[in-house]
């Protein structure tokens, strides 16, 4: 099984990168949405509806499915042997700046609920700020992988 994941590195390393992009233009993209569905869609609205439908097919249709394959191909790239020395300090800095992220995705995924159900109590400078975090995840996590400081 390692031998084959030595083989398959390259392509691991391109799924993982594509799935990474695709991930995070979703991250990026989803808040921006939720600001202007918050300062200006009317409850109920034909607006509203649509901001509902925009928001949950980039949810499910390429958010998640993104992050499951950045996960999956991440995986796989840590077990391929040579690729992670798991006593140095950045894999684990760049695990947590993932498992963030994921956080970070999860309650994104909790607001579309609420604007879904008519809950939605955060203002645009919520989504805002939160536009920002992955943001300086992804700053940290490239840092982790091109730089490798520690």
């Amino acid at each position: 099984m390692l031998d084959l994941l030595s083989w398959l590195y390259p392509w691991i390393k391109v799924g993982h990168i594509v799935s990474v992009i695709s991930w995070m233009a979703a991250m990026f993209y989803l808040p921006r949405l939720f600001v202007y569905h918050a300062e200006a869609v009317e409850t109920g609205s034909g607006t509203d509806k649509l901001f509902q439908t925009m928001e949950e097919r980039l949810f499910k249709v390429i958010m998640t499915p993104a992050m499951m394959s950045t996960w999956l191909f991440g995986i796989l790239l840590a077990l391929t042997p040579g690729v992670v020395l798991w006593s140095s300090g950045w894999p684990w800095v760049k695990l947590i700046a993932v498992l963030l992220m994921s956080a970070t995705h999860g309650w994104l995924g909790a607001r579309i609920r609420e604007f879904a159900d008519g809950k939605n109590t955060r203002k645009g400078r919520t989504f805002r700020i939160v536009n920002e975090v992955p943001t300086v995840l992804m700053i940290i996590i490239v840092i982790m992988i091109i730089v490798r400081p520690f």
